[in-house]
């Protein structure tokens, strides 16, 4: 028999299965990791195929060393979804290996962690040990504790005395595995009555197929994935349970810990190596049934998946814009047909994508149209920041928001302050010559930290001396851009000086935990106000939050991508539905230089089938998903004549392609990325946007022609997330 095996190094080379002769004595089955002779030296590969022939010449054909484990690491449902994430997402296998086998794993660096107890042996006599007072108190300690930790003994003993006890066959030592396991905080669990709209919905979503479940914010989905969940427990089967982003899993692992206790693991890229490794472990021997994570939980090693849930649908974070790129929800929809059980997406503001796949049925729609403790949602009040300019308010805030925020801390109640910008201010601008400091690595401007006293690249994190002079004429005229969360800050610091300001972005959880200490510090402090970006936009239940301040609603509406309105809608939604959650009233403050905008008068009235509509109209009249593909290939090198030639190359290969199908291709051109420079890297980029009708077979004639490229690194992206 022989094995087929790829090596388990990412690169274009290694790219391919290589055959290997399976030994008599050795039992290896697909998913098995080996040792392989490779050239000159022993590699570690991963069997993905067993096979009676070779795909070559069998005399030549190497033999495996030796199998590193006596199990296949790698399920066969996994082996499947590897090789549907190369073919859908044009990947390296090995890319994906990546994805379905972490590196904990992979690479044997992290290993089980043991406690070493200490326990008495039985039919020991106390009188043998004469005269050894010190050795006497432990056997007496330890016939009252039953065991002790090892280390403990040596601590208050010292190690010669516990020595000798162990040589003296008194004690004996026993391991016990100690699981790493993170986000311990339990919560007690809320008993919840479930209204007629979330009985419904429970009982809709069954048997196969895809669901969207379109509920308000506060509508109670969260009550509905866990009755979900506990059902497919119920009938001896696994869930997975998507979250956007890591913020919101420390209050999602507590409130799934407290119904469902030791059957929920967690998989995010925030946990230690150890955390990971024992969760993962935990999930693939079933110790633990349910997995709660961000878009990488999607590749848990679970069997016999009885429901895959993704929670706020729309966000971006569900695409993965670094190697190996691909579509959380085009995986999640793999598993859910493998394993014959449903997928439930939802959001408040599901992307037009989804919402328009509801009018065929190819997703089957499921509302919830009121919030689940029948209040009003919060009343959203548009303020027109050109008017304050015209009384003369140049500041930050409006005379309203602030207004505002002195009332909710009159009340000892809690406010939510929604900049989706981090840093001080976001660049940093000579007045005289229009000067602007950008990273020497990448084409974008620097942000100026005041905390710090730096300027950062938000890109490679480089970081550079504030500007007190213009290294291009000498002026001392220098502005400052737009404003981030540490100015909104620092001037509300200002503005109450006794009221504690907690700031949440990149900057302030960066440390293990951040998340979740300034949570939990929000949570039980009061007055209190919260300033945050786009981690603070979703998902969080603060019962005090009476008051959303948007201070500059417009940031995510003029962008240079045909989906930043339905971002703007959706960030309007999402932090606007963080106030009144409880018994009190919620009230919004909405700043814009732009009021007339029709976006805004569709958010203030929470009117998603409204905004569709007219959005759905916009797209269709200009040919833009989800009624046309576009395919962007990126390419980057860090020398730009390589980057610029190898484009070159494949734009001709393309142009025989835009001819053979000249009427499905709407629009193709190459040309400079936005941001032309990242780590030193240039970027270049062909956009291609096509029709429906063949778009299947042209995206693999598109694909075919990025094959040949040798030196530069390409990437190949359909409907991207982001175009810069």
């Amino acid at each position: 028999m022989f094995a087929s095996v790829i090596i388990d190094q990412d690169t274009k080379a290694l790219d391919k299965v290589f055959d290997y002769k399976i030994p008599d004595e050795l039992n290896i089955k697909e998913g098995f990791r080996v040792l392989v002779p490779f050239g000159s030296r022993i590699l570690q590969g991963f069997v993905v195929e067993i096979k009676s022939q070779a795909g070559y010449d069998e005399a030549k054909i190497k033999k495996v060393i030796s199998s590193v484990d006596d199990f296949p690491i790698i399920k066969p449902e996994m082996l499947k979804l590897m090789k549907f994430m190369c073919d859908k997402f044009h990947l390296r296998l090995t890319s994906v290996l990546k994805l379905v086998v972490p590196s904990e794993m992979r690479e044997g660096k992290v290993k089980d962690l043991f406690v070493k107890w200490a326990v008495l042996k039985p039919n020991f006599e106390l009188q043998n040990l004469n005269k050894a007072k010190v050795q006497q108190k432990i056997v007496v300690k330890l016939q009252e504790l039953k065991k002790a930790k090892l280390n403990d003994l040596k601590e208050e003993f010292g190690i010669s005395a516990v020595k000798a006890l162990i040589e003296k066959g008194v004690i004996e030592i026993v391991l016990e595995k100690i699981n790493r396991q993170p986000y311990l905080t339990e919560r007690e669990d809320k008993k919840v009555v479930l209204n007629e709209m979330q009985r419904k919905a429970i009982e809709t979503v069954k048997g196969e197929g895809v669901f969207l479940l379109h509920g308000v914010t506060g509508s109670g989905k969260t009550e509905v994935y866990m009755n979900l969940i506990s059902k497919v427990l119920q009938e001896g089967k696994n869930a997975i349970m998507l979250v956007p982003e890591i913020s919101l899993t420390p209050q999602v692992m507590s409130t799934f810990r407290a119904r469902f206790g030791e059957n929920i693991a967690l998989l995010h890229s925030n946990l230690s190596a150890g955390e990971r490794f024992d969760e993962w472990k935990r999930l693939f021997s079933g110790q633990a049934k349910v997995v709660v994570g961000a878009r990488s939980a999607i590749f848990a090693p679970l069997e016999n998946v009885g429901i895959i849930i993704i929670d706020e649908q729309h966000e971006a974070t569900y695409i993965s814009e670094s190697n190996p790129r691909y579509d959380t929800f085009d995986v999640a929809k793999f598993r859910a047909n493998f394993n014959k059980c449903p997928l439930l997406v939802g959001s408040a503001t599901p992307s037009v994508d989804i919402y328009e796949k509801t009018k065929d049925q190819e997703v089957k729609l499921v509302e919830l149209p009121v919030r689940a403790n029948g209040k009003e949602l919060p009343k959203i009040q548009i303020i027109d920041m050109m008017n304050e300019i015209r009384v003369g308010n140049s500041g930050i805030f409006s005379t309203q928001l602030l207004t505002d925020l002195a009332s909710v801390i009159n009340d000892k109640k809690q406010a939510m302050i929604f900049i989706n910008r981090r840093g001080f201010s976001s660049f940093m601008m000579c007045r005289e010559c229009g000067y602007v400091a950008k990273c020497t690595d990448c084409d974008v401007s620097l942000v100026y930290h005041r905390e710090d006293n730096r300027l950062k690249c938000h890109y490679c994190g480089k970081q550079y001396k504030v500007l007190d002079k213009c290294p291009n004429c000498g002026s001392d005229k220098i502005k400052q851009g737009a404003v981030g969360t540490e100015r909104v800050v620092k001037e509300l610091q200002e503005i109450f000086k006794d009221v504690k300001i907690l700031r949440m972005d990149n900057d302030t959880t960066s440390r293990k935990n951040g998340h979740e200490k300034i949570l939990e510090e929000f949570r039980k402090t009061t007055p209190a106000i919260l300033v945050g970006t786009q981690m603070i936009a979703k998902g969080h239940d603060f019962e005090n939050v009476t008051l959303v301040g948007i201070i500059d609603a417009d940031q995510s509406l003029y962008r240079a991508d045909y989906r930043s309105t339905e971002r703007c809608f959706q960030l309007i939604t999402q932090v606007a539905g963080r106030a009144g959650r409880s018994t009190f009233e919620g009230k919004v403050d909405l700043q814009t230089y732009s009021p007339r905008h029709y976006v805004y008068k569709f958010a203030a009235n929470y009117d998603y089938k409204g905004f569709f509509k007219k959005e759905a109209n916009l797209r269709k009249t200009a040919s833009f998903p989800p009624y046309s593909k576009i395919i962007r290939i990126l390419f980057s090198h860090t020398d730009e004549n390589v980057v610029r030639d190898e484009l070159k190359s494949c734009y001709n290969k393309l142009l025989k392609v835009r001819e053979k199908f000249f009427d499905d291709i709407i629009y193709m051109d190459a040309m400079k990325s936005p941001i032309k420079r990242i780590k030193n890297s240039y970027r270049y980029q062909v956009i291609i946007r096509i029709k429906l009708e063949h778009c299947d077979e042209i995206e693999k004639e598109i694909f075919k022609c990025t094959e040949d490229v040798l030196k530069s690194s390409v990437f190949f992206e359909v409907n991207p997330e982001n175009m810069s």
